[in-house]
């Protein structure tokens, strides 16, 4: 009887707890066919085979996921819980413009949800320009090995 209100209180699927910009891996059942997110700005989820869910954490707050099988019947119903970045950060205002920066050894720039629109879109287009080098160099580099 001591142990009925501990057992009562605990949460048999506590939430998922998720970084923003990183992902976890969580088992399901094997029969869900379909994932319903509540709110797929906070965090997406994508069912990969053999029952597992990749959960990755796009912005900050909470969230729920619902796994149903082929005939619509609800296996899981779970919170998704998304907070900032773990790494060591500095953030610098400028009047009302934000920047932040990852210092872990060095400080460098860091695209962080809030930042200041042109400090946000300048580092993206530095981020997105030397992933299109490297995809690039990397498609060369095989095309001469062919």
């Amino acid at each position: 009887m001591l142990l009925w209100p501990a057992a009562a209180s605990a949460d048999p699927d506590p939430a998922i707890a998720v970084n923003v910009d990183q992902a976890k891996l969580v088992k399901l059942p094997d029969k869900v066919a379909t994932l319903v997110v509540g709110n797929p700005m906070i965090a997406d989820v994508t069912l990969q085979s053999g029952g597992i869910i990749v959960v990755t954490g796009k912005s900050y707050g909470a969230t729920n996921f619902i796994a149903m099988d082929r005939a619509g019947q609800v296996l899981v119903d779970r919170q998704i819980q998304v907070a900032g970045p773990t790494d060591r950060l500095v953030t610098i205002y400028r009047g009302v413009d934000r920047e932040t920066y990852s210092c872990m050894p060095v400080c460098q720039r860091r695209v962080t949800l809030g930042d200041g629109d042109s400090y946000f879109k300048s580092a993206l287009d530095q981020a997105g320009t030397m992933s299109s080098t490297a995809s690039g160099s990397a498609a060369s580099g095989a095309a001469k090995t062919n």
